[in-house]
């Protein structure tokens, strides 16, 4: 499938964000565009991943949705671990979320934190790979896992409940985190939250923009191609950076 995909011209893009700006690259398939924004630092095998995610759509596209719309939680807490266990169960038991979503955690310290809080506790499906037992809810990323397909794939085999976190950069690649709660037979948990920057920033026209939300998002065959306009606004023209990113996804294209 890669060679259907234009390498050498696709865009780079940034949003601004409150954080810095949120880079991306558009890929364009003989069906239309899908979205390539691994997280900076990825390795070649992640971004793989993250290019194999935004070649779906634009190529074989995406599984039938079973649902028209899909539910948001905008205020959702996420909680890092890092290196405080004690810390993090406290932050879950005064926040009282519905499903306790850890990052930035091991399988071991995921395993200590779900003995000591009373719900369901969720973690990324790479964490759930070293110990199936460690969490209650396995969280899927679209661009992380390589597409709708390969982690539906993947919570098929852990045999849990889903949780869809958005990962994309722009309207683009969120419609891919959409797809994915769409198409999954059971989906107990609101997904998301919106990324805020997209309520300022997007690359799509006004009208597709998943940027803002009244408790759902419309699931959609595939992604809404990129507004000339808009993306002008954020399009990357410094040489350097449009070459690393280019480079990253020639690197990534070779791993497939």
């Amino acid at each position: 499938m890669r060679t259907w995909i234009d390498l050498d011209d696709a865009p780079v893009f940034a949003i601004p964000a409150a954080g810095g700006p949120r880079y991306g690259v558009l890929v364009e398939g003989p069906q239309g565009w899908g979205e390539f924004s691994p997280s900076p630092g990825a390795s070649d095998e992640l971004a793989a991943r993250w290019l194999t995610a935004a070649m779906e759509p634009s190529t074989v596209g995406w599984p039938d949705a079973l649902r028209g719309r899909v539910p948001v939680d905008a205020a959702r807490p996420t909680v890092a671990v890092g290196r405080d266990i004690d810390a993090a169960v406290t932050l879950i038991r005064e926040a009282a979320p519905d499903v306790a979503h850890l990052i930035d955690c091991t399988a071991e310290q995921a395993a200590a934190i779900r003995r000591r809080v009373d719900l369901p506790v969720a973690v990324d499906a790479d964490v759930l790979a070293a110990d199936p037992q460690c969490a209650d809810v396995v969280v899927l990323r679209c661009g992380r896992l390589g597409g709708v397909r390969r982690a539906m794939r993947r919570a098929e085999r852990l045999g849990l409940p889903a949780l869809v976190v958005f990962s994309g950069t722009s309207s683009i690649g969120v419609a891919a985190d959409v797809a994915l709660a769409a198409a999954l037979p059971d989906l107990p948990y609101a997904c998301g939250p919106v990324p805020q920057w997209l309520r300022d920033g997007d690359v799509v026209s006004s009208a597709r923009s998943l940027g803002t939300s009244d408790g759902y998002l419309p699931a959609a065959p595939m992604p809404a191609g990129p507004d000339a306009t808009r993306l002008g606004q954020f399009l990357v023209t410094d040489a350097a950076v449009v070459a690393q990113w280019r480079d990253l996804l020639r690197r990534a294209a070779a791993l497939l």
